[in-house]
């Protein structure tokens, strides 16, 4: 009766046109209310209304952070399911959704271009807009340990901005690709890769979304300071999973939980931070294990090093052979 009750309620909920669409729209990423508004039309309290019920009934789940909240699907659970089951069912051929499809497309789109005018204006000072919180020399120098003692073999920067990470595991890698949408920050990663002598290390724009690369092609992905722009910071964990060899490392740096509004208005931070429970879920979703977190306080903000690996199964290694 338990499971006919979850169904039921999980049917109620999503049962009517503006729920739907609600649970439509959050399956593409976590959206604020104030977005969600936009894209509906609709006033604020009565789309609030709507996102508690998806929520009591377990088809969304609802993440508070500072005086933000986003919403997204629910990713475990017997309702977890039934969204999907529901979405599944859902005709996205259908105007009305085809219109909330570009308003999200808007909100992202405006997102984005708000990040990427930020990264203009900044790139020239971007390394010391990012050691300002926390020693950066200690960071690195915690990253660097976590690192076997010989070669790295193929590393992967994503969100690789000046380059810093390139620069600073040079030595260990045997080749070495930074990516990033900025072509600002790229152009300085090129200077400081010419400047430091470093030839086996390229640069692409690519979209951290999507990598342009194969499978398993990459020892060491490193995700230096890049998750907290990020609209969907779960995809990007996947992404660089898959990319991932046998026994590969993926290395984030990103901040712990915080409270400071104004580095989503002054700095575009899209969130204010990770718990190491959240990323701990996200790369085991992504077919990685994870190591104990390190933490490091700073003087308004405290920094997270989660060290993850693509561990492959002994029946998973005779299939490959």
């Amino acid at each position: 009766m338990a499971a006919l009750a979850t169904l039921l309620a999980g049917l109620r909920a999503a049962g009517e046109p503006t729920r739907l669409r609600l649970l439509a729209l959050c399956a593409e990423g976590e959206l604020t209310v104030s977005e969600l508004t936009q894209i509906l039309g609709q006033s604020q309290p009565r789309v609030s209304r709507h996102l508690k019920l998806l929520c009591e009934a377990g088809l969304l789940a609802r993440v508070r952070e500072g005086s933000s909240v986003f919403y997204g699907l629910a990713e475990q659970g017997p309702p977890a399911a039934i969204a999907r089951a529901i979405l599944d069912l859902v005709p996205m051929e259908d105007s009305i959704l085809r219109q909330d499809a570009r308003g999200l497309a808007a909100v992202t789109e405006t997102r984005r271009e708000t990040a990427q005018r930020y990264f203009r204006l900044n790139a020239a000072q971007w390394d010391a807009i990012r050691s300002l919180h926390v020693d950066e020399l200690e960071v690195e120098r915690r990253l660097l340990a976590l690192l076997p003692a010989g070669s790295i073999g193929d590393h992967l920067d994503i969100g690789t901005g000046t380059g810093r990470m390139l620069v600073l595991l040079a030595g260990k890698a045997r080749h070495a690709v930074g990516i990033d949408l900025s072509r600002e920050m790229l152009s300085i990663a090129r200077v400081n890769l010419e400047r430091a002598g470093i030839r086996h290390c390229s640069l692409r724009s690519s979209d951290m979304y999507n990598l342009p690369m194969a499978d398993a092609s990459f020892d060491l992905v490193t995700i230096h300071q890049v998750l907290h722009f990020a609209d969907r910071p779960a995809e990007v964990i996947v992404e660089a999973a898959r990319v991932l060899r046998r026994d590969g490392i993926l290395l984030v740096v990103d901040f712990a939980p915080h409270e400071l509004e104004y580095l989503r208005e002054e700095h575009a931070h899209r969130r204010l931070g990770f718990s190491d429970q959240q990323v701990r879920e996200w790369c085991l979703r992504a077919g990685l294990s994870v190591d104990d977190p390190i933490h490091l306080p700073g003087q308004s903000l405290t920094v997270g090093i989660w060290r993850a690996r693509r561990v492959v199964s002994a029946g998973q290694a005779e299939a490959a052979e």
